[in-house]
């Protein structure tokens, strides 16, 4: 199983960072810099309105289904249609919900209301190839959704590339074309998923069952409250940034926050592909009672290293990283950006930790932490945002991602029992220190500040071979033995 997990990680990983990078690098930061702050602002405000109200078209259904794909052969073929009908019931109720919502919250004006609901739409499509995905990923398929997980962006890609760059019109280009964009890449992507999917179950009546309805939403409800939660203390801060200060400054700090918050974003990408294979993995192995023990240290020595060096690069490196992907407020950005992005190692802890939780059944843990983190984080904007702007929002993020992951590896070790030993502890401690010690001194050498960031990449991860953290023969040969495996399986 460690074998599998590096193996279709790396696949995963390797397809995604790709393609991905130029997506966030190449076209989102292009289409903010050529619409502006103001304009990209209120649109990530939006988007992240509707990403709060997600729960509500999910419903929890996603991850339940994939939980109950990974343990049980016969879940998929025995509920896709209902569950498909149910899906397009729920895509009704959220956009009704995400029209009040906005009404009631003041998004009135014609331009901002027609925004609201096509960015609502996506979304309806995006969860929809989610749920496609939680069964192929069920069925431990991870190499097939590798591929599906990119084919929305490749087609973003090419089609934000021909607007931008094509001269194929003489408007400048418009938000509402960056959204239109995402529609043809999500429709796209869900005709080439969903055939996957009925090749092995169909899609047949029942297509209206009540009480199914009724009985899995009870089931998947403590997942919807977690979906909710997570999204409240992730995704509001923009929401409260457009909303609680003045239009115009509301708009701009928005935006800015949204220069920052996009490679924070990016950035916690890599771990959420990391929940996306370990979700069912665990789910699977509990179900057979196999240890677990070995994988959690596997992903959450590869997700520490990523995350504490990705911080302290970004916290010494922020006014040159702000400054070459935009072109206006590069100071404040960097401001907010150095403080934002030091959330990115318990962030992505929480994603190895909460993936855990999950495939265990521990809801109600998870929902009690979620929503102290909630109140946590509310408490915190309403305090600091109106003297600090886009930077209180930040420390907000920062305070409830550390008690976040604080709370989730307490009670990973009294359900689990893991008990990590001294010398792991001293070996993570260790790689902190010599991590900080050769980024901050690159930062005195006399090169271009790319070159100095890269050695100092390099020499962290070196270090972290006589740490003992990285097992390069014994990785080589899981991976070999999966390859092999799966050669041989195909």
């Amino acid at each position: 199983m460690q074998g599998k997990f590096l193996f279709n990680l790396f696949i995963l990983l390797g397809l995604n960072l790709i393609v991905k990078p130029f997506w966030i690098f190449g076209i989102d930061r292009t289409v903010q810099n050529v619409v502006g702050e103001q304009t990209y602002g209120l649109y990530f405000a939006l988007f992240n309105l509707t990403i709060v109200l997600n729960c509500l078209l999910d419903f929890g259904i996603n991850n339940f289904n994939n939980k109950s794909v990974a343990q049980s052969n016969n879940f998929l073929s025995d509920n896709f249609s209902r569950i498909f009908s149910l899906k397009l019931i729920l895509g009704v109720f959220y956009l009704l919900v995400v029209l009040c919502v906005g009404l009631i919250i003041g998004y009135r004006s014609y331009a901002s209301f027609i925004l609201l609901m096509l960015i609502a739409f996506n979304q309806f499509l995006a969860c929809f190839i989610l749920y496609l995905r939680s069964n192929i990923s069920g069925l431990l398929l991870f190499k097939t959704d590798s591929i599906i997980s990119i084919i929305d962006r490749v087609i973003m890609i090419i089609c934000c590339s021909i607007l931008l760059w094509g001269n194929v019109t003489e408007q400048p280009f418009q938000i509402s074309w960056f959204i239109y964009c995402q529609t043809l890449a999500y429709a796209v992507t869900i005709l080439i998923a969903l055939p996957i999917v009925l090749k092995r179950t169909r899609l047949a009546p029942p297509f209206w069952d009540y009480p199914f309805y009724k009985k899995m939403i009870l089931q998947s409800l403590p997942f919807a409250l977690l979906a909710l939660m997570t999204s409240l203390h992730n995704r509001t801060d923009a929401v409260f940034l457009e909303r609680l200060l003045p239009p115009t400054i509301g708009d701009a700090q928005a935006g800015i926050y949204a220069s920052a918050f996009r490679l924070l974003d990016a950035a916690t990408m890599i771990a959420y592909l990391f929940s996306v294979i370990l979700l069912p993995l665990f789910a699977n192995m509990l179900k057979k009672n196999e240890n677990i023990k070995t994988i959690v240290k596997t992903a959450f020595t590869l997700i520490c290293v990523y995350g504490v060096l990705l911080a302290v690069v970004a916290f010494f490196y922020s006014h040159e990283l702000m400054n070459l992907l935009y072109d206006n407020h590069v100071n404040e950005s960097a401001a907010v950006f150095r403080l934002l992005m030091l959330s990115i190692a318990p962030l992505s802890a929480t994603y190895i930790f909460g993936s855990l939780l999950t495939a265990k059944g521990e809801m109600k843990w998870l929902n009690i932490i979620a929503f102290v983190a909630v109140l946590m984080n509310i408490s915190l904007n309403l305090l600091l945002i109106g003297k600090w702007q886009a930077r209180g929002t930040a420390i907000a993020s920062l305070a409830t991602q550390c008690f976040l992951v604080s709370a989730e590896i307490i009670m990973t070790r009294k359900i689990f029992n893991f008990k990590p030993s001294p010398k792991f502890i001293c070996q993570i401690g260790l790689f902190i220190i010599f991590a900080l010690f050769f980024v901050f001194g690159s930062t005195k050498l006399p090169f271009n500040w790319i070159i100095n960031c890269g050695l100092a990449i390099f020499a962290s991860l070196l270090i972290g071979i006589p740490l003992n953290l990285f097992h390069i023969k014994k990785t080589l040969d899981l991976l070999k033995k999966e390859k092999d495996f799966y050669i041989n399986n195909k």
